[in-house]
């Protein structure tokens, strides 16, 4: 049995936090549940209850119970097992860096125990969500926690102008160039590509590639009944080889092996 939970953040907090949300699985004894994790465009600060789960790739292990999780490129399967639960905090694109400070290129693909960077402050939190009856109280406990820690920093000048770089590539469903968007940013390519990869993690390109995956997936949802064809010319592909060479790469399965076994749903658009 699963239980889920999400909740929209308050309004001093959207432009920087995409959602919050949280799931409990109850299992069999020994029973084990596997998902396919994949480029979602978010990056999360993910507070593990109980044992965490185990990752397919080593290099995306999970050392702690409370992480910072960055953009993601590549594919794992995520291994859960009886009593898993989780509260999350699904971070807009630009919104990590905002209120934790660190390049957010040192975060790519890895999984950085929170208290690596705020110790006391992890020990208090983790221990209050814990003890947090309700989904509600934990939103309220990291709202408060969220608030505190945008009041402490110092401005990030080039938010607005990657924010804007982000919407531009978000209802274009990733289909521009980055020389259109260094231009937007007032910056030369070379300049641009470097400021966006500080303050996301990934270049420009990959990041326009997860978004353009992630309207596939939200298509899909949308309209089971499409065809590959149709799905690939509709989602911004040269052609349907070019949309299957993606999906091997952001999720290791052909579109056809994907949609079979997953559940076309787009964190990214939902």
């Amino acid at each position: 049995m699963m239980q889920y939970d999400s909740a929209s953040p308050t309004s001093i907090l959207a432009p920087y936090v995409k959602t919050y949300w949280a799931m409990d699985h109850s299992f069999l004894p020994g029973g084990l549940h596997s998902q396919r994790i994949v480029p979602t465009g978010l990056t999360e600060l993910v507070f593990y209850f109980g044992k965490p789960p185990r990752s397919s790739d080593l290099k995306k292990s999970f050392e702690d119970n409370v992480l910072l999780s960055g953009q993601q490129t590549t594919p794992f399967d995520l291994e859960t097992s009886q009593g898993f639960s989780l509260f999350s905090v699904a971070f807009r694109p630009e919104g990590m860096k905002v209120f934790f400070g660190l390049p957010c290129d040192e975060l790519t693909d890895r999984h950085l125990p929170l208290r690596f960077i705020l110790k006391d402050e992890t020990a208090e939190l983790e221990a209050r969500l814990w003890e947090a009856r309700y989904f509600s109280e934990r939103v309220e406990l990291i709202e408060k926690f969220l608030i505190k820690r945008l009041q402490k920093v110092e401005k990030h000048y080039d938010f607005q102008r990657i924010s804007h770089s982000v919407l531009l590539i978000s209802n274009t469903k990733g289909d521009l160039g980055v020389d259109r968007l260094a231009s937007e940013a007032c910056l030369s390519r070379k300049q641009y590509e470097r400021t966006f990869l500080h303050n996301l993690g990934v270049s420009p390109k990959k990041f326009i590639r997860t978004v353009r995956f992630q309207h596939v997936l939200d298509q899909k949802n949308l309209c089971p009944e499409i065809s590959l064809t149709t799905l690939a010319h509709h989602c911004g592909y040269y052609d349907q080889s070019h949309m299957i060479r993606e999906f091997r790469t952001l999720s290791g399965l052909t579109p056809s092996e994907f949609f079979s076994g997953c559940t076309p749903y787009s964190d990214y658009y939902q």
